[in-house]
C-alpha cells in the first residue's frame, strides 16, 4: 500500500451537522495510489469557512458556497495534515490541491 495521493479529486467524508448549520468532518475515505480504499479518522480539524471570503494557502477561495477545512489524520503511523473543501453547489467534498514540494 502506498500513501495518500494528493490531487484535486472528490472524496467521501462522514460529517456531523450542528444545529447552527456547521459541518464537522469525522472520517475521510479515499483511494490511495494503488487504488485501494483507505479510511482515516479525523483527529483535529480547522474550519476556514467561518472567516468570510478569503484565499487559503493553496489558492482556493473560501466563499459562501465553498467551505475549506484542514484535517489532521493518522496515515501509516504519522500525523498528516490535508485540506479538503465542501462545495455546497454540488454537495461534494474534494481533496484540495497542495503546493508542489521542491
Amino acid at each position: 500500500m502506498s500513501g495518500i495521493s494528493f490531487e484535486n479529486k472528490a472524496v467521501e467524508v462522514i460529517c456531523q451537522h450542528t444545529k447552527e448549520g456547521k459541518l464537522i468532518p469525522l472520517k475521510i475515505r479515499l483511494t490511495d495510489e494503488d487504488g485501494e480504499y483507505q479510511t482515516y479518522n479525523v483527529k483535529e480539524y480547522k474550519d476556514f469557512s467561518q472567516k468570510g471570503a478569503y484565499r487559503i494557502p493553496e489558492g482556493l477561495m473560501a466563499t459562501n458556497t465553498i467551505f475549506p477545512y484542514e484535517l489532521k489524520i493518522m496515515c501509516f503511523g504519522a500525523l498528516r495534515r490535508i485540506r479538503v473543501f465542501y462545495n455546497c453547489s454540488s454537495c461534494v467534498w474534494y481533496l484540495a490541491p497542495t503546493k508542489p514540494t521542491r
